[in-house]
């Protein structure tokens, strides 16, 4: 009985301690000097209201982000460093392996620190670009905070960022303005996918280094919307990656700060907001998707009926193997359906049907996913290429507090074969969802073609058979039973 209770004890606090990240909440903050967290400490506090376990370390003693093979923390955040490289732990091939493990980093850059060449290679790695110039920052004549930067223009003032495209869910936005002061502006390469600029320079900025640069630009490292000034990049794990161009916007005096945009007036920074949900999105609190339930089973098979004693609901063979061509399957989610909440099926035009249920974690518990309006999940049934390529619609009977059922119907191919249901959902800013159940299409059996009675076009042909039969059945009668005339008898008579 103790260990029972031991047991449901532990399993309790596990659950618990699931409950404050869908990725977990040991967090590393790698700086020069502790003292330096003091800059940063609302900032930690947030982090902490959360359910983060923060440990803080220097380069200096090396911090293992492994041991025997199993990641340490997380999460990694790293602040600005004097050093010129971050130790034998922190290496770029190390920190890429901590993503490649489902590991999370908050890279948080700064002008007033030139950037360690190890975090340089890093980031190459992932086609960020840096200026060559370590001491380059953003600079813009036009969108400035007027009221801390006047005459340097160092510190931007920008509205919280908005979609970049229609279809893609905005994590970052509101309604408030940013103070971005001295930024280090990234590139980023055209070719990855994976990459997203979430903050993006405005048009009239541009990088340069106020120190060898003051009287004139000879060589710009890039301007305008090139330079992006909050970098992220998701992994094909879903890991992620953030590269912060500044990270005095993670400071208290800027939590707390009034910006007035260049011809506004003052208003308070957003910048609070902004880093909690940059840092949410960054730590997985923000932007999971999972898939709750999902099967699928015959439409042609009766409906699923109550049991004699009424205590279960009968069920047809749930998520078959074995389909046969031109079948009407139905794939729902494994819970009991009620007789009131039964899908209404059309005998005449039977389809098959898809379902699958999708839940989004938002900072501490599930919710139903729902996508974009111009969005859609789509659902594909391939071998090889896709058969049929289908939107999902949301189907309210099916759905829960915690998740949204998605179905579609449609009927088996003609053809068969190794086939696939396959949902595979790639979003920016979105972990990936790539649900695939391989199934075999047969053909039809012996005893399962239709009688030729039954086919309207073969009419025609058993019509000809059976007036061939009913035509030859009528000359033999009258070839049996009409007998020869008189006259033709004389003639016989007088021949012999």
């Amino acid at each position: 009985m103790r260990s029972y209770l031991l047991t449901w004890l532990l399993l309790g606090v596990l659950s618990c301690v699931g409950a404050l990240g869908s990725s977990g909440s040991r967090l590393l903050v790698v700086t020069d000097e502790p003292k330096e967290k003091d800059r940063y400490s609302k900032f930690f506090s947030d982090l902490e209201g959360r359910g983060f376990k923060i440990t803080t370390e220097s380069p200096k003693s090396d911090p293992a982000l492994f041991k025997l093979g199993a990641r340490t923390y997380d999460h990694l955040l790293i602040l600005p460093s004097k050093l010129k490289a971050l130790g034998p732990t922190l290496t770029p091939q190390i920190l890429l392996d901590f993503v490649k493990d489902d590991g999370n980093i908050l890279l948080a850059l700064s002008s007033n620190t030139p950037t360690p060449s190890s975090l340089n290679s890093l980031l190459l790695e992932l086609d960020i670009a840096l200026p060559s110039d370590r001491d380059a920052l953003v600079v813009d004549h036009f969108n400035f905070d007027s009221s801390s930067a006047g005459d340097k223009h160092d510190v931007l003032a920008l509205p919280q960022p908005t979609t970049s495209r229609a279809g893609v869910k905005n994590y970052f936005g509101g309604d408030g303005f940013l103070a971005v002061p001295r930024a280090v502006g990234q590139t980023l390469g055209n070719a990855s996918p994976l990459l997203a600029s979430v903050l993006k320079a405005p048009a009239t900025a541009y990088s340069y280094n106020p120190k060898t640069e003051a009287e004139g630009v000879e060589e710009l490292f890039a301007t305008g919307t090139q330079l992006s000034l909050v970098s992220v990049m998701q992994a094909r794990n879903s890991a992620r990656f953030t590269v912060l161009g500044s990270a005095e916007m993670l400071e208290d005096k800027w939590f707390d700060a009034k910006v007035q945009p260049e011809g506004g007036k003052p208003v308070k920074a957003a910048n609070r907001e902004f880093a909690r949900q940059l840092s949410a999105w960054t730590f997985k609190e923000l932007g999971v998707l999972r898939v709750t339930q999902l099967r699928h089973w015959l439409n042609e098979e009766p409906e699923p009926s109550a049991s004699k004693n009424n205590s279960s609901i009968a069920r047809p063979d749930i998520n078959p193997k074995i389909y046969r061509i031109k079948n009407d399957v139905v794939s729902r989610t494994p819970m009991p359906i009620p007789a009131s909440r039964k899908l209404k099926r059309d005998a005449d035009h039977p389809t098959q049907t898809y379902t699958i249920s999708l839940s989004e974690y938002t900072y501490t518990h599930w919710t139903p996913y729902a996508p974009p309006p111009s969005d859609a999940i789509q659902l594909e049934f391939t071998m090889l290429s896709p058969y049929h390529r289908l939107s999902l619609t949301p189907s309210p009977p099916l759905s829960d507090a915690n998740s949204t059922a998605y179905t579609t119907s449609f009927r088996l191919p003609d053809q068969h074969g190794i086939f696939n249901f396959r949902v595979n959902y790639k979003r920016p800013f979105l972990t990936t969802v790539d649900e695939k159940d391989t199934v075999t299409v047969r053909h039809f059996a012996h005893d399962e073609w239709p009688r030729s009675y039954a086919i309207g076009g073969a009419w025609v042909w058993l019509l000809g058979i059976w007036v061939t039969v009913a035509g030859w059945v009528l000359f033999v009668g009258m070839w049996l039973w009409c007998e020869p005339g008189k006259s033709e008898r004389g003639k016989v008579k007088k021949a012999q």
